[in-house]
């Protein structure tokens, strides 16, 4: 996100932190509060401005090792994660990535997908939809509860395909 910061909101790094440092404000809350109704700027960015000027960003690095552990023993199921991910930030620039100890949440203004190793062979994608059927691919929520309104089992990069993206976009345009 660092890298397309110019281009996304105008202005560089070095500016924001100078904005942020020249208004006084100390919260990190407060920050990304001004940043987004003051400045325009998009709730991820926002986030990563604050975090540069509050020098706490090494929750990045926390963030890794949340993510290395969750995959300790299922590294063949790295991938799957990873090209996930590189998938959906193509969405916007408006996504969050939350880590947590078991999973890791893709937040809009909303949580809308979940990702979580699942077992040693398989990774579950959870979504979030207002109203969708479920079916043999895109299932009912099973252990996410309500979390997510579906999951999808996936064992091998080659099953996240267009329909699969599809159904992920969708609840992304759905948690605004």
């Amino acid at each position: 996100m660092e890298d397309t910061l110019l281009e996304k909101t105008g202005k560089t790094l070095g500016q924001w932190i100078e904005i942020l440092n020249q208004s006084g404000l100390e919260k990190h809350k407060e920050m990304m509060h001004y940043l987004q109704t003051e400045q325009g700027v998009t709730y991820g960015f926002a986030n990563l401005i604050a975090l540069k000027v509050r020098k706490s960003d090494a929750g990045s690095f926390e963030d890794e090792i949340l993510v290395e552990n969750q995959y300790k023993g299922k590294e063949q199921l790295k991938p799957i994660y990873e090209t996930l991910l590189n998938e959906i930030s193509e969405f916007g620039d408006d996504i969050t990535i939350t880590p947590k100890k078991d999973s890791v949440s893709i937040i809009r203004k909303k949580q809308f997908a979940l990702i979580k190793p699942a077992s040693k062979t398989r990774v579950d994608l959870g979504l979030k939809f207002k109203s969708r059927p479920t079916g043999e691919r895109l299932g009912n929520s099973g252990p996410f509860g309500a979390m997510c309104t579906h999951r999808v089992q996936i064992s091998t990069i080659e099953e996240i395909d267009a329909e699969l993206l599809g159904w992920i976009k969708d609840a992304y345009d759905e948690s605004i």
